[in-house]
């Protein structure tokens, strides 16, 4: 039995159990990891609200590292004593050790502390699919990323700094746009204070942005669409203010026939080799020291509602860990 963060119903962060879950023996291709430390995302506050439905009662948590305790059978890989650390579905990461699907579970560089694995998996990949697979993107192009001080925003500065990107963040404070700024974005809006679109048009001279990668959700939106020149694209790819609401898809034509995605990370590395290969475009950035993994906030496993109670309120900046 090891100790295991669950929900039995959806709600607030006072929904969360501390239970004592068995864990097993793996199967055909899966593998038993014994953690070291858990990450803590905007997804997980998702599943945990009931705006993304899980069959409950559920094990919450999404990423993790650790060391690998036992191997099922067909799992080539990875071995028993292997560092490790995984963004993957499905949820439970919020626990001592679980068994789980092998594939998405990737060998962790031994220059990559267990801390920095378990708050860059999820995020880290999450930049890997936004600059790396969505859309082309090459040196010189112009990118609004919307709440920038946050971890995946944090990353995504530092990787648009090392491949000669221009980045355009939004924060809600002058000290996360100065955060953005420092991590490598070329220019910061206060969103709170400053016209947020006027000003992205006048710092590209009316044009407007390549892409817009956007986390924030139903605040943003529409703003993001006037921030793009024509045939720009528009990468929505997360709710923190809530869902973006039904809209006609003419607005896309009429605004100079731009192009919207709504990707999720899970899509992207359903794939072994895939999975595999990005995580690897990931740890060479990390280890390069091109993208330096900062954690700002550190909670025990036990603490996991107050965790969330700090995410959700935009108290927190780079990444949180929960440590086991």
């Amino acid at each position: 039995m090891v100790k295991t963060v669950i929900i039995e119903e959806a709600g607030g962060p006072e929904k969360f159990r501390i239970a004592d879950w068995p864990v097993g023996e793996p199967g055909p291709g899966q593998i038993r990891i014994r953690h070291k430390a858990c990450g803590l995302n905007f997804i997980d506050v998702y599943q945990r609200s009931g705006l993304y439905p899980m069959t409950l009662p559920h094990a919450m948590g999404m990423e993790a590292s650790g060391v690998i305790e036992a191997v099922g059978e067909g799992v080539t890989h990875l071995k028993v004593g292997d560092r490790a650390a995984y963004a993957s579905n499905p949820p439970g990461a919020y626990c001592e050790a679980r068994v789980m699907p092998a594939a998405q579970v990737c060998p962790l560089p031994d220059g990559i502390s267990f801390e920095e694995g378990a708050a860059m998996m999820l995020k880290g990949m999450t930049v890997v699919y936004l600059f790396e697979r969505t859309t082309p993107l090459k040196a010189g192009d112009t990118v609004l990323f919307h709440a920038a001080a946050g971890g995946v925003g944090l990353l995504a500065c530092q990787w648009a700094r090392s491949e000669g990107i221009t980045l355009i963040a939004t924060a809600g404070s002058e000290e996360k746009c100065q955060l953005a700024l420092d991590h490598g974005a070329t220019h910061a809006i206060n969103y709170d204070t400053e016209d947020w679109v006027a000003r992205v048009k006048e710092l590209t001279g009316g044009k407007g942005v390549d892409v817009v990668m956007d986390a924030v959700g139903k605040a943003t939106f529409e703003g993001s669409l006037n921030c793009l020149k024509p045939l720009g694209m528009m990468i929505s790819f997360g709710n923190a203010s809530g869902p973006v609401p039904p809209f006609n898809l003419q607005v896309l034509a009429q605004k100079g026939c731009l192009k919207i995605t709504r990707p999720t990370l899970f899509v992207h590395i359903a794939e072994h080799e895939t999975c595999q290969q990005m995580a690897k475009m990931l740890f060479a950035k990390v280890l390069s020291g091109d993208v330096k993994i900062s954690i700002d906030q550190t909670f025990a496993l036990d603490d996991v509602a107050d965790a969330h109670r700090a995410l959700e309120a935009r108290l927190t900046t780079g990444q949180t860990i929960l440590t086991v």
